[in-house]
């Protein structure tokens, strides 16, 4: 598995993170939390570092399968999500709870550090 030295992307708004999986795992993340349905590829369970796999946060395989990383679908995508996150407010509470706690890193697979979930997931639990 390759890991990288220097993250592409990580941002910190409040005590909120969000970062690759494919990122070299810091001290400084705090809690790491996979925030998607599948696991990623050439990730092993040891250098995730996870202190959680919440697969339910995630989007559902139906609209992740339409999504499919197509930037121009992200507006609408976030719109989606949004709402089946308002069925998860138990995980969401919990997220919000562990951001209060101590820096919470949400981390996902996706190639594109632009159009993913995980940032649609920190606004929301920013909000």
């Amino acid at each position: 598995m390759i890991l990288h030295k220097n993250p592409t992307v990580t941002t910190q708004m409040g005590k909120i993170r969000i970062k690759r999986i494919y990122d070299i795992p810091k001290e400084s993340d705090g809690y790491r939390v996979l925030v998607d349905r599948i696991w990623p590829r050439g990730v092993s369970k040891e250098s995730a570092k996870l202190d959680d796999w919440i697969k339910e946060i995630a989007p559902s395989d139906k609209l992740r399968k339409w999504f499919d990383h197509d930037p121009d679908k992200f507006e609408e995508f976030d719109k989606r999500y949004r709402i089946e996150l308002q069925e998860k407010v138990d995980k969401l509470k919990e997220l919000r709870e562990k951001s209060k706690e101590n820096i919470l890193t949400l981390l996902y697979g996706a190639k594109d550090t632009e159009h993913n979930q995980a940032i649609i997931l920190k606004k929301v639990l920013e909000e």
